[in-house]
């Protein structure tokens, strides 16, 4: 049986995250959204890198008012038709708030037709609710009809900011803070701001890790993938000028190893999870959320936020294990097999056709535009 409690060499006493959700009495979803918002706090120095969670900081969050309704609260996420009915407007005005970026979403999911379902945190609704009540009533106001007829949808881009902004607040270590930043470019622009091929590894390497381990269906981590990456040019230079300021800071604190060097410190895991649901933290069964979508949802194996694999983001493999090296080294060296002839149709002299393979796409739930 797995330990779950520990004492480090300081006296603190530390406990596994899995232990940490179930006595705050959380799904492992919402517990990976309660660490993302900051609500909980994680310590990754344990042995071997593993994320923990102090003793102290478990009793802290027990012995506060209304536990654990008033915790399971603050994760709590909606998706378009519940936060229409939080906000007692219909769904397509829910839809078109969104997409002007008047909301933020904090996680999605697919559903069954592995379209894109954005959750948003329910408490955050109600504060937009109070601030700008005219959103809520009426006619659109001039500068969010121009936006919406253009075809802006800005879900995306503000996931990738909040999400961005949370990870930056949880880590420290700047070849990190790099790793997060740059995420968001695709490899041909990753290249042109890091032209060093070993600090690309380094920062591959050292790019916070979920909580839980990877999990999600494939179609899910393509999805994440496809998301992270900025679109615009505005943001894409954003990420690469910060991404260049945070460069300039991580190499002052010390220089990215080189092959045959001693591992440095801040390799992935030792400063810390991400802590963040990076594969959608509204899976089926994993995140308390009500309503037509989340009932249509594809069943994602546990993980990012879910039941003890992964979620927030994918864990990059920076270190091949060394049976595999060593077995894809001897593929190499094989002499190739001698093709055998291809088989043709019923004397035909015709190979068999082949159906082209087909790429999955993705697609957001409430696309329609309304007024």
């Amino acid at each position: 049986m797995p330990t779950t409690e520990s004492v480090r060499d300081d006296g603190v006493r530390m406990i596994t995250v899995s232990r940490a959700a179930a006595e705050l009495e959380l799904r492992r979803g919402e517990f990976a959204l309660a660490v993302h918002l900051g609500i909980v706090r994680v310590d990754a120095r344990q042995p071997g890198g593993r994320a923990g969670v102090h003793r102290e900081e478990i009793d802290r969050l027990r012995s506060e008012d209304g536990f654990p309704e008033a915790l399971q609260e603050r994760v709590r996420t909606v998706g378009t038709a519940d936060g229409a009915r939080l906000l007692g407007i219909s769904p397509v005005r829910f839809s078109r708030l969104a997409r002007a970026g008047c909301v933020t979403p904090v996680a999605f999911y697919l559903n069954r037709y592995r379209a894109v379902v954005w959750l948003y945190l329910a408490q955050e609704l109600g504060g937009v609710a109070a601030l700008s009540p005219e959103l809520m009533v009426g006619n659109s106001p001039p500068w969010m009809r121009s936006r919406l007829d253009a075809g802006t949808d800005c879900r995306a881009r503000n996931w990738r900011s909040l999400r961005t902004e949370r990870l930056l607040a949880l880590t420290e270590d700047p070849w990190a803070r790099a790793a997060v930043v740059g995420e968001a470019l695709d490899p041909v622009q990753l290249a042109e701001v890091v032209d060093d091929p070993y600090e690309r590894a380094y920062l591959s390497r050292v790019r916070p890790v979920p909580l839980f381990g990877q999990g999600g269906s494939a179609a899910g981590r393509e999805a994440m993938a496809q998301l992270m990456l900025a679109d615009e040019p505005d943001e894409i230079l954003w990420r690469r000028v910060t991404l260049g300021m945070e460069l300039d800071s991580a190499r002052e604190l010390r220089a990215a190893p080189r092959p045959g060097e001693e591992r440095c410190p801040g390799a992935a895991g030792e400063w810390g999870p991400s802590a963040e649901p990076a594969v959608p933290v509204g899976s089926v069964g994993q995140v308390r959320a009500s309503g037509s979508e989340e009932a249509s949802a594809e069943r994602l194996e546990p993980g990012a936020q879910g039941d003890g694999t992964q979620g927030d983001g994918e864990q990059e493999g920076g270190e091949g294990g060394g049976a595999a090296g060593l077995l894809a080294r001897f593929r190499l060296r094989r002499t190739p097999r001698r093709r055998s002839p291809r088989r043709t149709a019923s004397g035909s002299g015709k190979p068999f056709a082949t159906g082209a393979r087909t790429r999955h796409s993705f697609h957001h739930a409430d696309q329609g535009s309304h007024r």
